[in-house]
């Protein structure tokens, strides 16, 4: 697979026809395990402008995913590997869903689509996370928007603190988080 780096987590592919197989999965692993978020992501779209976005996400078992939202566009998700939670927000911060997630042989939901406005974010149960996403485009940062309740990336003291309050929360909803 050839790839041009963009960042130490963005990767895009140099081929009119992407594919990806078990190899480049576990080079993309390796390569999450390499940054300091344990993150990465290999973008099959061809720059920023596409209309559709589709990548191949990886995320380590201690990625933090900011609660976020997509304002005037869709998310969709569908698990290739590994086993997470996807939980939604209300604009206050309370949990108002928990999907738990794994790919299609788990017996777990493997697919879904978000065509609101609502926050979400996720927990990751496995040692990684792999999914293909995709979004609309073309990429506007100002068509997402971080939850207030939930600490910026970096804020290592309030990541963990806020960690540590929604596994209990899910714990006690979900009676099955670790």
């Amino acid at each position: 697979m050839k790839v041009t780096t963009i960042n130490p987590e963005v990767l895009f592919t140099n081929s009119d026809i992407t594919k990806v197989s078990a190899k480049d999965l576990e080079f993309l692993k390796e390569k999450s395990l390499n940054n300091e978020r344990k993150r990465i992501r290999l973008c099959a779209h061809k720059n920023i402008d596409d209309k559709v976005h589709e990548m191949i996400i990886v995320h380590g078992k201690d990625a933090y995913v900011r609660v976020h939202k997509h304002l005037a566009r869709s998310e969709s998700l569908h698990v290739i590997e590994g086993e997470a939670y996807a939980i939604m927000f209300d604009d206050s911060g309370d949990i108002s869903e928990v999907i738990h997630m794994g790919d299609k042989n788990s017996g777990l939901t493997f697919y879904y689509r978000i065509s609101c406005a609502v926050y979400h974010s996720l927990i990751i149960v496995s040692d990684f996370f792999i999914f293909h996403e995709a979004v609309e485009g073309p990429f506007d940062k100002s068509k997402s928007v971080f939850a207030p309740f939930s600490p910026a990336d970096g804020d290592k003291k309030n990541i963990e603190e806020f960690s540590k309050k929604l596994k209990v929360q899910l714990n006690s909803r979900e009676g099955q988080y670790e």
